[in-house]
């Protein structure tokens, strides 16, 4: 059984330009990573639990704030290179992220020098024209960035540059 995982894909529109909100995953190993390294904020979930549910609380633990109101869109369910399996809804909707305060975890770091230290699950979050998203977003999940843009409401707007 894959490891499943629900997040939220907020976006939003400004000057007929779509806009992606995307997190920075946190700690030692993508502290030097930039394109190809951030995600839409979600999070791990077992069978048997709502994955709107789970999207709604990862997001306010990843980001400290809540899923603004908005229409919601079901993007459905990708397979990550890893096996994962996640479930992305995309919400319309405007946030000032410019203080996120994410959940923390902690880890052995440095790897075997007997010292755990706590890192923020995520260190940053920013808005990004979604062709920018492109670049930045984790490989699995650019095909939800495609979903979003063949969403009706959102024809003929672009992705920027």
């Amino acid at each position: 059984m894959p490891k499943l995982s629900a997040g939220v894909l907020l976006y939003r529109i400004r000057d007929g330009v779509v806009e992606a909100l995307l997190a920075h995953p946190g700690g030692p190993f993508w502290a030097g990573k930039d394109d190809g390294a951030w995600s839409i904020p979600k999070g791990e979930y077992t069978d048997g639990e709502d994955p709107w549910a789970v999207a709604q609380r990862e997001f306010s633990e990843e980001l400290g704030l809540p899923v603004p109101d908005g229409p919601r869109v079901e993007l459905g369910a990708l397979k990550q290179p890893s096996g994962k399996v996640v479930t992305a809804f995309a919400v319309r909707g405007d946030l000032d992220v410019t203080d996120p305060c994410s959940n923390t975890f902690e880890l052995e770091w440095p790897k075997g020098s007997g010292t755990v230290r706590e890192f923020p699950e995520v260190d940053r979050v920013g808005w990004f024209p979604v062709a920018q998203a492109r670049a930045k977003l984790l490989k699995g999940q650019r095909r939800y960035l495609d979903l979003l843009m063949a969403h009706p409401e959102l024809a003929g707007l672009t992705e920027g540059s």
